[in-house]
């Protein structure tokens, strides 16, 4: 007795489907030979375009879709082969609109009843899916594209840096990126050492250099001069042609006596070193010897941001700059002159004498003045920079270290030669 022969084959199957009515994917049977005998209300909603499916071969179906032949054959072959098949995507176009959809099927099989033999399977619509993966991909783009940009403009913030670095006194530099003081915060009174210093006679030299030695002289000595201050903790305000302005006590001070024998200090030191230039300049076509005034003042003074909504200065303002201007017009030739103010802090360090008592344009009373006597202070700088060398039988000295790649690849130069001479003296022996 077959089980088969007392059910109805119909009503086996809807209950078999009943489950799938409900779903939310399109679901379908087919029968041992892929043709179609039950769709749910999905499948109609889905595809509403291909009508009436009783009977239909399946694979007819997949072609009405417009799926991609190697789909329909991958269908046929997965299901023979191995008895179900999935196909993660499937682009199919409703209305106008591009859906996406999964594929999913399978060989059923029953010991009871011969018409449940078939292949069951379902349409999952994964649209929104993939419109999220899609919204995923371009997000994650977008956040590649920005690091991209902020890796480039880090790079660019930090090259300009690096190039606000070579046009700002370090310590300026230093309180203009990391201060976090406001802007309106960043005028003070404060007591100041100011020093100027000035070429002698340089119109004159200015106007009989050619542009490229002029340039190569100035840059030499202004790198030089700028070592020096910042080797004795001084801030640079600027330079005016071959003038220059350093100022002691902002935006770090020591005490204002500390500060101003660090600034005194520092004019001896660039008198020192510009003795010791001048062979280097008389090699570069410089006739005569090159001699720097200088001036220092001490006193209160304004310091902060200056000028316009478009370009600001990090100066100080005041009678000591002014003082220290006046101061180093009436030096003599490689001379240091300092107000009595000055004076009063670091006289018993340094050898000075009284040199003239003046009145200068613009003050309402009477400055004593003095000259340093002697060049030969005993620095008290730490970290001295040092760019001499002196050996039992050889004397290095660097002279032009404004470009010190340039030095160090002039001393390997020196070395080969040397390494050479070396070698013929060994094979001559």
């Amino acid at each position: 007795m077959v089980l088969e022969e007392f059910f109805n084959a119909n009503k086996v199957l809807d209950l078999s489907f009943f489950n799938f009515q409900n779903a939310i994917t399109a679901a379908y049977f087919a029968d041992s030979d892929y043709k179609i005998t039950r769709v749910n209300q999905n499948f109609k909603q889905f595809f509403p375009a291909l009508g009436e499916l009783q009977g239909v071969y399946f694979p007819e179906v997949l072609e009405a879709l417009n799926l991609d032949k190697t789909l329909i054959d991958q269908f046929i072959n997965d299901m023979k082969t191995d008895g179900h098949v999935l196909i993660p995507r499937l682009e199919i176009l409703q209305k106008g609109d591009l859906r996406i959809f999964s594929l999913l099927s399978t060989q059923t099989t029953s010991p009871d009843f011969s018409f449940l033999h078939g292949v069951q399977g379902q349409f999952v619509d994964r649209t929104a899916e993939d419109q999220l993966r899609q919204e995923k991909e371009l997000l994650l783009q977008e956040q590649l594209k920005n690091q991209d940009i902020i890796k480039q403009k880090s790079e660019r913030l930090e090259e300009i840096s690096k190039r606000l670095a070579s046009y700002l006194s370090p310590q300026v530099f230093e309180s203009i990126f990391y201060s976090e003081d406001a802007p309106s915060k960043r005028h003070q009174r404060k007591n100041l050492t100011v020093f100027f210093s000035d070429i002698v006679n340089f119109t004159d030299l200015s106007d009989t250099l050619e542009p490229e030695l002029l340039a190569t002289v100035i840059n030499n000595y202004l790198s030089e001069m700028t070592n020096i201050a910042i080797e004795y903790g001084g801030t640079i305000d600027k330079f005016i042609g071959d003038a220059v302005m350093v100022f002691f006590g902002d935006p770090e001070t020591n005490g204002e006596r500390e500060d101003a024998l660090a600034c005194v200090e520092m004019a001896a030191r660039m008198q020192s070193r510009i003795v010791e230039l001048q062979s280097y300049w008389k090699k570069l076509g410089i006739k005569d010897s090159m001699q720097v005034r200088m001036g220092i003042s001490t006193g209160f003074c304004t310091v902060g941001d200056f000028g316009s909504t478009q370009r600001l200065d990090y100066t100080a303002f005041g009678s000591p700059v002014n003082l220290a201007a006046r101061l180093q017009d009436l030096a003599p030739a490689g001379g240091i002159l300092i107000s009595d103010a000055t004076q009063s802090l670091i006289g018993d360090d340094v050898d000075s004498e009284s040199y003239q008592t003046i009145t200068p344009k613009g003050f309402a009373r009477a400055v004593d003045t003095f000259i340093l006597t002697s060049h030969d202070l005993k620095t008290r700088v730490g970290n001295s920079l040092k760019f001499q060398k002196l050996g039992s039988r050889v004397s290095i000295d660097i002279f032009d270290t404004s470009d010190i790649r340039a030095a160090i690849a002039e001393l390997k130069e020196i070395e080969l030669e040397f390494e050479q001479l070396a070698n013929l003296a060994d094979i001559e022996n």
